[in-house]
C-alpha cells in the first residue's frame, strides 16, 4: 500500500463466515478478518441479531490505520430474509436461502394467479424468500408480524444498521419473490398475495449506488470511519459471478460454495430459459441461472460423516486416491440434494442419495461420487443455460482451490474451464462494486485490467469426457426415477 492510496472495504456474508477485507485499487488484499458462523449452517435459519455483532467483530479486526484509508464499502450477502422493526431490530429468526416455510401458504393464496405471478417475479417455481417468510411469520405469530416495518435481506439489514437507511439492490430484491424483475420495482400482485404493504419494502437501487454514510453510532460499534460511503451491494453468488465474468456474454460463471451459483448474461429478461431464474444483473442488463441447492455443503456433510475434521482434509484424501479410480466411482452415484434441489429441478422435497453402494467401496469412493454428483448437478444447469458447447465456464470458489477437482469439472461438463486464481470471488466482487461506486474504476473491464491476472484454462480430457457423458445420462435417469 502506498501512502494515502484509497482503499475500499469489501464484506462477504456467507453461511459459514463473515469476512471483511481492505482492498487496494488493483484488488490486492491489504488486510482481512474472518469471523466464523455456526448459526447458519443449515441454510434455513440464522441469528439475525448476531449477524450485526459478527460484522462489527470483522471490521474492528482490521488495523486502525487501514480503516482510516477506506473511501467506500460494499457488502455481498447470502440470500435470505430478515423481518425487522422500526429500529432495524430483527423480528423472529433470520431466514436463509434454503428456507421453505410459508411456500404452501403462498401458493394457496396465489391460486390461479400463480403462473402470471411467477413470470412477473422471474421465477420458475416458488422457492421461499420474503413473501413466504412473511406469510409464515403471520401464521405462527400474528403479534410479531404486526411489529414488522422493514422487509430486508441479510445484507440489507447490515447496510441499514451502518447507514440508518433502508435500501436494497434490484438483484437482491428479485430473490424476495416480491419484485417485478422486468420493471425493477415491487410487484403489487406479489405484495397483495403476501399480504404486505409496499411501505415495508426498501427502495431498489443499482448495486453500485451509494445508500448513505456510516452513522456515528455504527462507527462506534464497527470501528469504521463516520460518513464512509456504503454501496447497495448484492447477493453473494451474483456478486461473485460479477467478479468472475464481468460483462462477458460468451462466458458462464460457476461460483462453487455451499451451493453452486450458475450465471450467464442474456439479452433480455425474456431470453432466459424457462427453468432459470431471471434477475437484474449487478452491472445492468439481465442474467439467467440460479443456485443449485447444496453442492459444497453436501461435500462438507458427507466428509464429516466419514470422519474428516475439515473439507480440506477430505479433498486431500480424494486428491491422493482419485487417479486409481475410474470415472463413475466404481458404480457409485451421489445426489447432493440434502436440502432439496433448486436450479434447474426446483424440488424442495428432494433428498440426498447414495446409489449403488457395495462392500468394496471405500470412503474415497464416496468422496469421488459426491464430487461427481456436484459436477453433474452443475452440468444440468449449464447445459440448460448454454447448450452451445463452445461457451467456457469460469470456475471460482471452493472447487477452484483444487486443480484435480477443477479438471474433474472440465471433464464432467465437457467444456473448457477457466479457473479463477481468486477463490474468494464474492469478497472480491464486493470490492469491485465499492470501487465502481466510488469512482476508483470506471468499469468492470478497467478493474480487471488493473488486476493483470492470467487465469488457468483447463480443457476436458477426451476419454474421460466421453465416459462422463454416459455416466451423466445414467445419473440423471437414476436420480429422476424416485
Amino acid at each position: 500500500m502506498t501512502a494515502h492510496e484509497p482503499l475500499v472495504l469489501a464484506i462477504d456474508v456467507g453461511t459459514s463466515a463473515v469476512r471483511a477485507a481492505a482492498l487496494d485499487p488493483r484488488g490486492g488484499v491489504v488486510a482481512t478478518r474472518r469471523i466464523e458462523r455456526s448459526d447458519s449452517s443449515s441454510g434455513a435459519v440464522f441469528d439475525a441479531a448476531l449477524l450485526w455483532r459478527q460484522l462489527g467483530e470483522a471490521t474492528r479486526g482490521l488495523p486502525e490505520p487501514v480503516r482510516r484509508e477506506l473511501v467506500g464499502a460494499a457488502i455481498a450477502g447470502h440470500v435470505g430474509t430478515v423481518l425487522a422493526d422500526s429500529a432495524f431490530e430483527p423480528v423472529g429468526p433470520g431466514r436463509g436461502w434454503a428456507d421453505a416455510s410459508g411456500i404452501d401458504l403462498l401458493a394457496a393464496r396465489a391460486g390461479s394467479e400463480l403462473p402470471e405471478l411467477l413470470r412477473e417475479i422471474g421465477r420458475p417455481a416458488l422457492t421461499g424468500g420474503a413473501a413466504a417468510a412473511a406469510l409464515g411469520l403471520r401464521e405462527v405469530d400474528a403479534d410479531a408480524f404486526a411489529r414488522v416495518r422493514h422487509v430486508l435481506a441479510p445484507k440489507d439489514l447490515l447496510v441499514a444498521r451502518l447507514t440508518g437507511i433502508a435500501a436494497t439492490d434490484a438483484t437482491t430484491a428479485a430473490y424476495s419473490s416480491l419484485s417485478d424483475v422486468r420493471e425493477r420495482s415491487w410487484s403489487a400482485r406479489a405484495l397483495g398475495v403476501a399480504g404486505l404493504d409496499e411501505s415495508v419494502m426498501p427502495p431498489q437501487l443499482a448495486s453500485t449506488a451509494i445508500v448513505g454514510g456510516v452513522t456515528a453510532r455504527a462507527a462506534a460499534e464497527t470501528g469504521l470511519p463516520v460518513g464512509l460511503p456504503v454501496a447497495a451491494g448484492g447477493p453473494d453468488g451474483t456478486v461473485g459471478a460479477t467478479f468472475a465474468i464481468g460483462e462477458g456474454r460468451d462466458l458462464i460463471a460457476d461460483v462453487a460454495g455451499t451451493t453452486d451459483v450458475i450465471v450467464r448474461l442474456v439479452e433480455t429478461a425474456d431470453h432466459a430459459p424457462g427453468a432459470a431464474m431471471v434477475n437484474p444483473y449487478t452491472l445492468g442488463g439481465w442474467s439467467a441461472g440460479g443456485a443449485t441447492g447444496m453442492t459444497g455443503g453436501a461435500m462438507s456433510r458427507w466428509a464429516a460423516l466419514l470422519g474428516h475434521t475439515t473439507v480440506a482434509h477430505a479433498v486431500a484424501e480424494l486428491e491422493r486416491g482419485v487417479e486409481a479410480i475410474p470415472p463413475g466411482a466404481d458404480g457409485l452415484f451421489a445426489y447432493p440434494a440434502l436440502s432439496g434441489s433448486r436450479f434447474p429441478r426446483w424440488n424442495p422435497a428432494e433428498t440426498g442419495l447414495l446409489l449403488g453402494q457395495r462392500d468394496a467401496h471405500e470412503p474415497v469412493h464416496v468422496l469421488l461420487a459426491v464430487a461427481e454428483g456436484m459436477a453433474f448437478v452443475v452440468r444440468e444447469g449449464i447445459d440448460l443455460l448454454y447448450p452451445d458447447r463452445e461457451a467456457s465456464v469460469v470456475l471460482a470458489g471452493g472447487v477452484a482451490r483444487s486443480r484435480r477437482l477443477s479438471q474433474l469439472r472440465a471433464d464432467v461438463l465437457d467444456r473448457e474451464v477457466i479457473v479463477s486464481r481468486e477463490p474468494d470471488v464474492s469478497l472480491m466482487g464486493a470490492g469491485l462494486l465499492a470501487m465502481l461506486a466510488t469512482g476508483i474504476h470506471a468499469s468492470a473491464a478497467d478493474a480487471a485490467a488493473a488486476r493483470e491476472e492470467e487465469a488457468e484454462r483447463l480443457s476436458p480430457d477426451p476419454e474421460r469426457a466421453a465416459a462422463y457423458r454416459e455416466l451423466f445420462a445414467g445419473w440423471q435417469e437414476a436420480t429422476r426415477e424416485r
